[in-house]
Parts: structure tokens; C-alpha cells; sequence
């Protein structure tokens, strides 16, 4: 796998005048000029080809600080591709339609296949792929997975341009985009609905930005048959571990790498009060009482955390109840959601047992640890006598405080919290011995107390289905409540064990959020739960999803989906809370319209099979054959589907030798380095899995990317037609003035070596060293 290697510094003695200096000189010239016009960006250049490198190098052969990537070939190299993104949503009412665009351009002057593994929300129904070479708009085609990959691997070896998204995991993607030119830029395209999160009268929308590191556990040896050679079968918790370990870039050498751009139009379907970016500095106009208009403060941030919005109404109080309607083709879809009224905590006051699980391994290293040990200090705090507790603290071993939970009385709370105190962040992520440790229940069938378990964690670990498996066959009576902690925490783990858990994710992405998002989280805890939720169609045939409609926590509403024969009768639903019992009837007739909701109800059948897979409720067989039917059908990207786009067009001349480089990504914000990628890598964890970029011997050459990253990224917008917004490139008045810069520059330079050779010559046998 590439990673980043060192850069060789230029000699001490040489000749100024050799052929080889004034083709220095005049690159020199050439990047000078190249960052001046990328510095003027708002005169109206979109495209500069910077100054081009050979396609395979050693470093002695680099005369500018660059990022080496390995090629195929042995002691060589490839200059990594540079990369921008552009993030542009669209927020209408419940639901968000999103388009990236991701810019991928080539430095260098070979051809260049780039490979970027970058993170999507795991609720999102990926739909859509375009290709944009130029003036040429390719649009990409669903396929079964393999059958996309033999495609794009045709299209790869015949010279073509060509891009495949994949997915790896519901929120980690790759794209790979093949025979990317000498200097030239290709704009990626993906699209993607999802729908708004909505707890009490907060509503959120979180876009991640970077794949955090993940710790894969080594390949476990099942049996021994001493028959077959004494080998024995092997179980790999990972077998993708290649697939979702990208190089990561050590911060404190490296600047920044793949800038990115957001914008969001909010169309709430109500007054709106207050709007708020939680780790972003943004710039918020206000374009109606319903409506805003939220960009970056900045134009570009690197990606290295999550971004998260969040938005309440200009109310008291927000709208309880919704329903939006769309029709496509020849079925009509419904969006329900409805917000159970609360209920004052001292009607249901049972006593808890709860058990606390924190992360303290490397990747939880920085702010991360901070914020997790605030946060486990702070519900501990909320615990009453009549509570019994217990803490396992985890990092690639485990300890347990006490050897049964005990009575949370003063004592024995002071002694949890200085146990927490002593945390200090290291070593790897063996998660699945502490989550059966907090689900093995040794009062099983006493219904005296609620089993809780409230797991902080990053969630950055690659074998989640193992531990996914772990929760379905241990979770017996008790309830998960997952924590993500960090700028970048894995909320595809987080989300899915705490549905499969009966339980719910709450994220905090910073120290400040702590006492805010516990306190809610505790009010969830200690509040009665809404039970034995149905929903019946009094007048049509309905496909209903979720399959199985959860249990309700304090402020979180039912969100269901449905495809119906018919827009006529009621949807009811009802449910107890606490011992009481709950019903709502919504007459059809009134839904609203809506747009994207058969994407989203094809996503949620989707993840509806997957659980179904995971709780053994499907054998393997039967919920791929649901799966593919229903991506194939809705043109959507899934485990078992992949969107795939060709040109048809060769580009590549034949003979011409195609590089393969992944681009590297930054750590995530917070994160210590040195925590996840020590130098003896992490216990239990094979050496591949973790990559260092070495500190002493790479370099980035911040000034050309920045010049690049600026110059390639588009002001793009989500047109009503659904168009593709290309960059504007109307002349090429700019290259012309560029090259006529660059012929003046070298005349100007064979002059001075013709008329000044012997006394610069003299006066340079002085000197060691030039500083280019």
C-alpha cells in the first residue's frame, strides 16, 4: 500500500549554468507565476497545470518539496494527486439532497489512476454519479458489484477515463478514478438523500469529512487439524482491512491535505430561531423566516472533522407531528414522523443498573481522552443511591472496577471517578471482550432494575460486524447507549449497535458539548420509554419501515416509512408510555409534498435486511437477494451495488505507463499521532493496518497544493434541473498570459547567462548551496 517516503535535499556543489540549473530556474519562474494567478483565484482562473514532475521519480530526482506516494515499480515513486471537494445541500424540510464534488487533479506528467477513501453518512441513499471531463458529462450506471469493477478495470486497461464508488461500509466509500492525464483535472460527482435527525426540538445534519484510522485485530486461528500439516482454519474479523486503510498524514509535518467546501440552503418548513455550526466558523443569511443560507466563514477547511449543523424553531415548542407525500413512476411513498408528548421522570422512577464502558486505546489519544473522561465524570455524578453501577475501562486490554456492579453511594462513585481520573489514552481496540463483558447479566429475569450500558467510544475499529454479531446474541434485557466521542467518531457502529442495542447514539465532537449532550442523554435514561410501537394503514396495502419500529427515548420522534397502493384513509400509531397507553391517527389525504422519499424508504429496506442478517432473522442468502433487488431497482449504491461511469473515449496512449495512487488523508482533528501510530505500532494489531507517515523524511509543498486546490475548485451550485455546474472556463486567456510570462522569463534568463556567465560563475564558488 503507498505511503509517503522521504524527499532528498539538493546537493551542495553544482554548476549554476548547467542546462539542468536553468531548467530549475525557469520551474522556478513557472511556480512563482503559477501562484500568482492561483492567489488571484477571484480574477476568474479555474484550471492551472502546475509545474509537471515525471510520472515515476526517487526522490533525489524531486527539486521541490512534494509528497511521494510508492509506485508499482521498486525505488520509485509517484507524486500524490491533489484533491478538493465541494459540498453543496439542500435541506427541504425532514430530508437533505446533498451533491459532492470531488476535483482530482494530476500533477505530474504521467497518467494517473487516484484512489480516495472518504466517508459519507451512513444513513445516506447514494444515487447518483457524473463524471465530468472537460466539456464531456459522463453519467454513471448501477451494477452489481463485481460485475461494476470488471467494467471499470476494462475501461482502466483500454485508456480510458473511468470512476468507481464502492462501498465499503455503509459510511465509508471509495472512488477510484482511472487515467487521470498529464496536468489535467477530473470533477467526480455523487449525490446522495438523506433524512434530518430530530431529537426534541433540536434538529441536526452532520456531514463527515474524513475516514478516521481503524484498528483491524489480527486474523484468529478457529482450529487446528493436525491432518491437513498441523495448519490451521484462520477467521479474519477484517478480510477488507486493505480497503479502509488509507495513508494518514503525521499533522505536525504535514499541512493540511483535501480542502473542502460546504454550503447549505435550510428550507426548515418553519420559523427558525437558532442556527449553529458546532465545529465550523460559518456565515449564516437570512433569506426568509423558514429559511437560511449557511457557508464555510472560510471558503475552504481541510477535511479532519466532522461537520455538524444544527437548527431549533423560532417557537417554544417543534412540530410534533409530519407527513410529506412523493409519487415515482407508478407507487406513492410516505414520510412519517411523530414526536410522543413527554412525560416528568418521577412517573416511572425504577432503579438502574448501569454499566459504563469507556475507550481509553491510542486512537482516543488527544482531546478525545478529555472529552470522554468529562463525560463519564459527569454521568457518574447523575447516579442516585438506589442506582447500582459498574465501570470497564478498554484499550487492547481491559480492566473492570469492581466484580459486580455495585450500590452508588458515595464511597464507592468517589472511587469510580478517581479510577476515570487516572485514564491515560494508548494501545489498540479490542472492543468485542468489553461489550460482552457489559451485556453478560447476572440478575437476567429480575425486573426490579433497568440494565443500561452506556459505551464511550470513537468507534474507530474495522471488524464492526463482529462486534455488531456480539450485541445481537448478548443483549438480552439490556439496553446500549452509545456515546461517539471525537472530531470524527465511526457513527455507522454507533448508530447500528444502538438500534440493534434498543438504545441510542449521542455524539460529542467537542469538550463544550459535554455537559449539554450527557445531560439529554441522561434525561433519555431516566425517563419513561415509549413501548410496543405499531403503525396500520386503515385503507391501503403498505411496505412499512422500519420493519420493526423501535422503542422511543425522551424528545425522539417515530420516523416512518411506507409505499402504498393508495393516497386515502389514516396511518395510526400507537404505543404505551410507561404503563400508559399512546395513539395518534394522521389522515393521508393531508400529506404534503416531499421530495427524495422513495430513495430514502429503499435505504432504510435496505439497512432493514442487513439487520434482519445480523439478528439471524435471514440467512446470508436471502438478505443479499433483498438487498441487490432493491439498489438495482432504486439505483442506489449498497454493499452488494456499485455506480460505475466510463468515457468512452481512450485518452491514455497506448504504452503509456498508469500509476496508482491513494490519496493520503489528514488525522482527525483532536487526534495524537503518536497515540495510534507509535513506533512499534498497536498491540495486536498486524503492522499493515496502521501506516506512519515518517515525520523526518516526507514533506508537503503547502504553496503549489494550495495553488492547485484553489485554482480546481468550482463554485458549484444544485441547479432546479438537476445540471451539472461546470467550472467556468469560457477562454484560455490565462494560460496564453501564462506562457507568454514563461517565454519572457526565459529570454530574460539566457541574457543574463550569456552576458554575466564568468562573474556569476565567480562569485558563486563561494557560495554551497542555492535555497532551491
Amino acid at each position: 500500500m503507498p505511503m509517503p517516503v522521504r524527499l532528498t535535499e539538493v546537493p551542495s556543489s553544482f554548476d549554476p549554468f548547467s542546462p539542468r540549473r536553468v531548467g530549475a530556474l525557469l520551474l522556478l519562474i513557472v511556480s512563482a507565476v503559477a501562484a500568482f494567478f492561483a492567489g488571484a483565484g477571484s480574477a476568474g482562473a479555474r484550471e492551472l497545470r502546475p509545474v509537471p514532475f515525471p510520472a515515476f521519480v526517487t526522490p533525489g530526482e524531486m527539486r521541490a518539496g512534494s509528497l511521494l506516494l510508492k509506485s508499482t515499480e521498486d525505488g520509485r515513486f509517484v507524486e500524490a494527486p491533489r484533491l478538493g471537494t465541494d459540498i453543496d445541500l439542500a435541506v427541504s424540510g425532514p430530508t437533505a439532497r446533498a451533491r459532492v464534488t470531488q476535483i482530482f487533479h494530476n500533477p505530474t506528467d504521467g497518467w494517473v489512476e487516484a484512489v480516495y477513501v472518504y466517508p459519507l453518512p451512513e444513513g445516506g441513499a447514494v444515487d447518483t454519479l457524473k463524471m465530468v471531463i472537460g466539456d464531456r458529462i459522463v453519467v454513471g450506471e448501477i451494477k452489481e458489484r463485481q460485475q461494476a469493477r470488471v467494467i471499470y478495470e476494462q475501461a482502466k486497461a483500454a485508456g480510458q477515463k473511468a470512476t468507481l464508488l464502492e462501498q465499503e461500509r455503509a459510511n465509508i466509500f471509495t472512488n477510484s478514478v482511472a487515467n487521470i492525464g498529464p496536468g489535467e483535472t477530473v470533477l467526480v460527482q455523487i449525490e446522495y438523500q438523506e433524512p434530518v435527525r430530530q431529537s426534541g426540538d433540536v434538529f441536526s445534519l452532520r456531514v463527515p469529512l474524513v475516514v478516521a484510522p481503524r484498528y483491524n485485530p489480527k486474523p484468529a486461528v478457529e482450529t487446528v487439524d493436525f491432518r491437513e500439516n498441523g495448519r490451521g482454519n484462520t477467521s479474519d474479523p477484517v478480510p477488507d482491512r486493505d480497503r479502509i486503510t488509507p495513508p494518514v498524514l503525521d499533522p505536525r509535518v504535514h499541512a493540511p491535505v483535501n480542502p473542502v467546501s460546504i454550503s447549505i440552503r435550510l428550507q426548515a418548513g418553519f420559523p427558525l430561531g437558532e442556527v449553529k455550526s458546532h465545529h465550523h466558523a460559518v456565515k449564516v443569511e437570512d433569506v426568509g423566516k423558514d429559511a437560511r443560507v449557511i457557508k464555510l466563514a472560510e471558503r475552504l477547511v481541510p477535511a479532519d472533522r466532522d461537520f455538524e449543523l444544527t437548527w431549533r424553531p423560532a417557537a417554544v415548542t417543534a412540530p410534533s407531528v409530519g407527513l410529506f407525500r412523493e409519487r415515482v413512476g407508478n407507487a406513492d411513498y410516505l414520510l412519517a414522523f411523530v414526536t410522543p408528548p413527554p412525560l416528568k421522570q418521577a412517573e416511572d422512577r425504577r432503579p438502574r443498573e448501569i454499566i459504563f464502558v469507556i475507550d481509553n486505546s491510542g486512537s482516543m489519544g488527544g482531546t478525545s481522552i478529555v472529552q470522554a473522561k468529562a463525560s463519564l465524570t459527569y454521568a457518574l455524578g447523575r447516579l442516585t443511591p438506589s442506582d447500582r453501577f459498574n465501570v470497564i475501562r478498554f484499550d487492547h486490554s481491559m480492566d473492570v472496577l469492581f466484580t459486580d456492579t455495585v450500590a452508588a453511594n458515595a464511597d464507592n462513585v468517589a472511587k469510580a471517578k478517581g479510577f476515570v481520573a487516572a485514564l491515560q489514552a494508548e494501545g489498540g481496540t479490542e472492543m468485542v471482550p468489553p461489550m460482552k463483558a457489559a451485556l453478560t447479566d447476572r440478575r437476567e429475569g429480575d425486573s426490579i432494575y433497568l440494565r443500561q450500558v452506556v459505551f464511550l467510544t470513537d468507534g474507530a475499529i474495522g471488524n464492526e460486524q463482529q462486534l455488531l454479531d456480539t450485541i445481537g446474541a448478548m443483549r438480552g434485557r439490556s439496553r446500549l447507549f452509545m456515546v461517539g466521542i471525537g472530531a470524527a467518531p465511526n457513527s455507522f457502529l454507533m448508530t447500528r449497535a444502538a438500534e440493534i442495542g434498543r438504545g441510542t447514539f449521542t455524539h460529542i465532537g467537542s469538550v463544550e458539548q459535554v455537559e449539554d449532550r450527557m445531560r439529554a442523554l441522561f434525561e433519555k435514561l431516566e425517563s419513561p420509554v415509549v413501548t410496543n410501537l405499531t403503525a396500520t394503514f386503515s385503507d391501503a396495502q403498505a411496505d412499512v419501515t422500519p420493519a420493526l419500529l423501535p422503542d422511543l427515548y425522551r424528545g425522539e420522534p417515530v420516523v416512518l416509512a411506507a409505499k402504498v397502493e393508495s393516497l386515502s384513509g389514516t396511518i395510526e400509531i400507537k404505543g404505551r408510555i410507561g404503563d400508559r397507553p399512546w395513539v395518534v391517527a394522521l389522515p393521508v389525504a393531508n400529506a404534503a409534498e416531499g421530495k427524495g422519499l422513495s430513495k430514502l424508504w429503499a435505504r432504510r429496506k435496505i439497512d432493514d435486511a442487513e439487520l434482519a442478517r445480523t439478528l439471524r432473522r435471514l440467512k446470508p442468502e436471502e438478505a443479499d437477494f433483498v438487498i441487490l433487488a432493491l439498489a438495482l431497482d432504486h439505483h442506489l449504491v449498497s454493499r452488494l451495488t456499485s455506480l460505475v461511469a466510463v468515457d468512452k473515449t481512450p485518452s491514455r496512449p497506448d504504452g503509456a505507463r498508469l500509476a496508482r495512487a491513494e490519496l493520503p488523508l489528514n488525522l482527525p482533528a483532536g487526534w495524537d499521532f503518536d497515540k495510534v501510530f507509535g513506533e512499534r505500532g498497536l498491540p495486536g494489531s498486524a503492522p499493515a493496518d496502521m501506516r506512519r507517515a515518517d515525520a523526518a523524511r516526507t514533506k508537503l509543498a503547502t504553496q503549489a497544493y494550495a495553488a492547485v486546490a484553489q485554482s480546481a475548485l468550482p463554485r458549484t451550485a444544485v441547479t432546479p434541473h438537476g445540471g451539472v455546474p461546470l467550472p467556468k472556463t469560457a477562454t484560455d486567456a490565462e494560460l496564453r498570459m501564462l506562457l507568454g510570462l514563461l517565454l519572457l522569463a526565459g529570454s530574460l534568463v539566457l541574457a543574463i547567462v550569456g552576458r554575466r556567465r564568468g562573474r556569476v560563475v565567480a562569485a558563486s564558488a563561494s557560495s554551497s548551496s542555492l535555497p532551491w
